[in-house]
């Protein structure tokens, strides 16, 4: 674009910056294009505002540096390697005196030299996601507050009322809403790292080496601390040791059931646990006594607020036309997380194959959605079923009393 054809972008994108100010590629983008017109003080001026949306951002930074005047910085030279030397004749002359520079160590057959260490699993550190950052569910969110963040939030409180931190909490609910994001929400409420396990990295063909993997995860978490261990697929982890045939799980069981009851001890201070799973009641009674995972929430498809933070995700970056989220969200009642990413990308293939048999790119509208919303079955339906038994016939102490509100609402009890 030559030096004339400028302004007019420039005002195009100021506009477009008013319009969202908190667009960081498209503030740079403007930048960029003020640094070339040789306007170097409104350049800073907007690299500055970006840095302040995305403080780490590299190219924003680069950005200000060269609208400062900053020189570029000069690249890297590899190191030019000694030539002339030959390691394999020099190795030769000195072998019979000096031992081998690298030794290969055989595989034991029992497995014990893989590594199962700190550096074995990966911490993760959830940034900035939040509860905020949850759309909808307040509910979920209320009852995490009461029985997990709000105590640990408010040490001098909890200690006025006695109220112990002893144990975990147990996420459960139909496949696909969102429990693992919430785990690592809480994670983000508490500053904590965040540790996910699921039967994979745990699970070992060795006698022995199952429960030594479930001992260096909350090894780990004692390092790492403050960390949030989150169970993934608890009832995979943690299944009814009655039903279980291999001494392997139960094993497996009884390690984890040893690691829960540390977590009130002087060593495990600052370490969190929070489970996940589908089906609670094939989780070992064991494993949710008073002092273990001992607190319960159901999480069930996303309500309308939820509904609406989900698809607005998932529509973000594609293009779209006229679509209106309120009837959108209105005829999604009952889908799940998983189900509405799903509907926003069956209704992107729909555009997409419409563009190609006609040669003519269009947007994704309203009908390709709806169209999209009625064909998909809610995925929680066949979880509802099962559930509606234990609710009906397992409720032992009320342990599904929410499960039970839930389907009376819905009329499914």
């Amino acid at each position: 674009m030559d030096h004339a054809g400028r302004p007019p972008l420039i005002q195009s994108l100021r506009a477009a910056v008013a319009a969202a100010p908190a667009d960081v590629p498209l503030r740079l983008h403007l930048a960029q294009l003020l640094l070339d017109a040789d306007r170097s003080d409104e350049a800073v001026t907007e690299a500055a505002v970006a840095l302040q949306h995305a403080p780490g951002d590299a190219q924003a930074r680069d950005l200000m540096a060269r609208a400062m005047g900053a020189p570029p910085p000069a690249p890297a030279q590899p190191p030019r390697p000694r030539a002339g030397f030959d390691w394999k004749a020099a190795e030769d002359q000195v072998g019979d005196a000096v031992p081998p520079r690298f030794v290969e160590a055989p595989v034991r057959a029992d497995g014990l030299d893989d590594p199962a260490g700190a550096d074995a699993w990966d911490v993760e550190d959830p940034g900035t996601v939040r509860l905020a950052d949850v759309g909808g569910m307040q509910d979920v969110k209320d009852r995490l507050d009461a029985a997990f963040l709000a105590p640990l939030r408010n040490p001098e409180l909890r200690k006025l009322y006695g109220k112990s931190l002893r144990g975990g909490l147990l996420l459960y609910g139909p496949p696909g809403c969102g429990k693992t994001f919430i785990a690592r929400a809480v994670a983000g409420e508490l500053g904590a790292a965040f540790l996910s396990v699921s039967v994979n990295d745990v699970l070992d063909m060795w006698i022995g080496n199952s429960e030594r993997n479930m001992h260096e995860v909350f090894e780990t978490a004692r390092r790492q601390a403050p960390c949030v261990v989150f169970l993934d697929e608890l009832d995979a982890l943690g299944a009814k040791r009655s039903r279980t045939g291999h001494s392997g799980m139960r094993n497996v069981v009884n390690q984890l059931l040893s690691e829960l009851d540390g977590i009130d001890s002087a060593a495990n201070e600052g370490v969190f646990v929070l489970a996940a799973t589908n089906v609670p009641w094939d989780v070992d009674n064991a494993l949710r006594r008073p002092g273990r995972l001992d607190r319960t929430i159901l999480v069930l498809p996303p309500d309308g607020p939820a509904r609406e933070a989900i698809l607005r995700y998932h529509l973000r970056d594609r293009p779209i036309e006229n679509v209106g989220l309120g009837k959108l969200v209105k005829i999604t009642e009952g889908l799940s997380g998983a189900d509405l990413a799903h509907v926003c990308e069956a209704a992107a293939e729909r555009a997409l194959l419409d563009s190609v048999r006609t040669k003519t790119v269009r947007m994704i509208g309203m009908k390709d959605l709806l169209a999209a919303a009625n064909e998909v079955v809610p995925s929680a339906e066949p979880w509802f079923s099962s559930a509606r038994n234990v609710a009906m016939f397992a409720n032992e102490g009320g342990m599904y009393d929410d499960l039970v509100t839930y389907l009376k609402k819905r009329r499914k009890l």
